[in-house]
């Protein structure tokens, strides 16, 4: 059963003494328990702990730690029905859909246990002295990545599973040796207590200290900010608004000592819709973008949501398709009533400028729960875009802009006023793209991941992936918050200057006994 309370090394703590409940976005039922708001000491307390842990967790091998992730993965998936239901209750999200969150949860930790199991990620260069060297000798130098400290990870409203209590953040964290405090999403905190609870057991269960993980309930701009400001705080990793991103980063920028927040944050995954695939493959692209900008009701922050075409009779038909096909989309749950809110505010004050009008919406009527949100796509002319500023922010649910163009140059022109963006999507024949070198050149500039033929939802868990881009999609294009890559954030490089080999770390030691792949004295070497 649960506690309702934030959970400190693997203990649950009375909190503060204010409370606040989960609300189904199904029916605006009530959830039990009462959740209790963790206070400024407790945010203390869980860093020190997690600080004291540090010592101990660092120096754990790659083997401890993969053991741990494995654990961790066991632990959730005995948890069974109950976690499924309880996040269904609490987020509106189809059980078909938690499910496979669910497996993906599982399968992140599994793959960070094998790269970390394996080892090679510490990056070890080699480059041995050469006293005899002139007109100065060479020292032995040797360099590896080693772990933060105390990482504070934000859950995401939109995936309560797959980037929250366990998710990408705390498996890459983890992965590397640092123990992790998770600020629990207030859309889901049984959810993520049920999830907490699991690591606490996987930690206890592999004789690591309890400080490695906790768990904090409260408001993000008080427990939140507080996290960020802590002197133990060595990096953060959050999903979510603009604005909340952008405070974070703030409030971490203005310390006595600066620390990184991988944040992720706002992105409109623009497409570009080249004339040939339009007269092409007009009907096929209407379809799939219309499941890409409605599925998971538009909460996915890779929802396509500016579309771009040549105006020209093809483009016509393809926007009558697309009318066809969104109309047919029911109105769904969306995560709570505060982000449904937001969607209609958002999209009726784009539906309001001069010169845009609605293409197409849900052709059924929202349920009455103040929950459901209905399909919706607008369309303007690229002059009316230019000229309204807020048609380019983010609308946070099932809905797009449909804009056209007047000629081919205006496409790259478009692409160069952009923000920065977690992907860019182009269509296009092969004709097209042999003439859109240019184009595609501007959005390498403007985006982590570039698509052509297909739809920026889905994000693969693979080594390959990037899902990151230049702000305001993330505070730091160079990173990604999924795939193996992840574990990138939350590493420093150290150098070991003329170290007697006894005290070097083992990844390090001529003889390799970790077995690992190596950069020495220049060259890459197989174990």
């Amino acid at each position: 059963m649960m506690h309702g309370r934030s959970l400190i090394a693997g203990q649950p703590i009375p909190g503060a003494g204010e409370t606040f409940q989960a609300r189904s976005p199904l029916d605006n039922r009530v959830l039990e328990p009462d959740f209790l708001v963790a206070g400024a000491q407790d945010v203390d307390s869980a860093l020190r702990q997690a600080g004291t842990a540090f010592e101990v967790f660092r120096q754990t091998t790659g083997e401890q730690r993969a053991a741990l992730l494995e654990h961790i993965a066991e632990e959730i998936v005995a948890l069974g029905d109950e976690l499924l239901t309880r996040a269904h209750l609490e987020t509106g999200l189809p059980l078909a859909r938690l499910t496979g969150e669910r497996a993906r949860t599982v399968n992140q930790l599994k793959l960070f246990a094998q790269i970390v199991r394996e080892g090679s990620w510490v990056d070890a260069r080699i480059d041995h002295a050469a006293p005899n060297r002139q007109p100065a000798p060479k020292p032995d130098l040797r360099r590896m990545l080693v772990p933060l400290g105390p990482v504070v990870v934000f859950g995401s409203s939109n995936f309560p599973l797959a980037f929250s209590a366990a998710g990408g953040d705390t498996a890459s964290a983890l992965a590397t040796g640092n123990p992790v405090i998770v600020k629990a999403h207030s859309g889901h905190p049984g959810t993520a207590e049920l999830v907490a609870t699991a690591v606490c057991r996987a930690v206890g269960a592999c004789g690591l200290p309890g400080g490695v993980f906790s768990m904090l309930h409260g408001a993000g701009k008080i427990i939140g900010l507080a996290l960020v400001r802590h002197p133990l705080t060595r990096a953060v990793g959050f999903t979510g608004s603009r604005a909340a991103g952008r405070a974070l980063f703030d409030a971490a920028g203005a310390r006595p000592d600066p620390i990184p927040v991988f944040a992720e944050m706002s992105s409109l995954n623009p497409v570009f819709l080249l004339p040939g695939a339009v007269k092409e493959h007009g009907a096929r692209i209407a379809e799939g973008l219309s499941g890409s900008v409605t599925l998971g009701v538009g909460q996915f922050c890779t929802k396509p949501g500016l579309i771009f075409g040549l105006q020209n009779a093809e483009f016509d038909q393809f926007q009558q398709a697309l009318a066809r096909v969104l109309e047919a989309v029911a109105p769904a749950t969306m995560l709570h009533s505060a982000i449904c809110e937001a969607y209609h505010d958002g999209s009726r004050r784009a539906a309001a400028a001069s010169g845009v009008t609605v293409l197409a919406r849900s052709a059924a009527a929202a349920q009455p729960t103040g929950t459901q949100g209905e399909a919706t796509i607008l369309r303007t002319d690229l002059g009316t875009f230019r000229t309204n500023p807020e048609l380019a922010e983010e609308v946070f649910g099932p809905f797009a802009i449909l804009i056209s163009i007047r000629t081919l140059g205006e496409f790259e022109e478009v692409a160069r006023s952009l923000e920065g963006q977690l992907t860019a999507t182009v269509h296009g024949t092969v004709e097209d793209l042999s003439q859109a070198g240019g184009l595609l050149r501007l959005l390498e500039q403007k985006a982590g991941r570039l698509i052509i033929n297909g739809f920026p939802t889905g994000v693969e868990v693979c080594p390959s992936m990037h899902h990151g881009g230049p702000f305001p999609a993330t505070t730091d294009a160079r990173f990604t918050s999924v795939g193996t890559a992840a574990l990138y954030r939350f590493v420093r490089p150290v150098c070991y200057q003329d170290f007697p080999a006894a005290l070097l770390p083992e990844a390090l030691r001529d003889a390799n006994p970790l077995h690992l792949w190596r950069m020495v004295d220049g060259e890459r070497v197989a174990p």
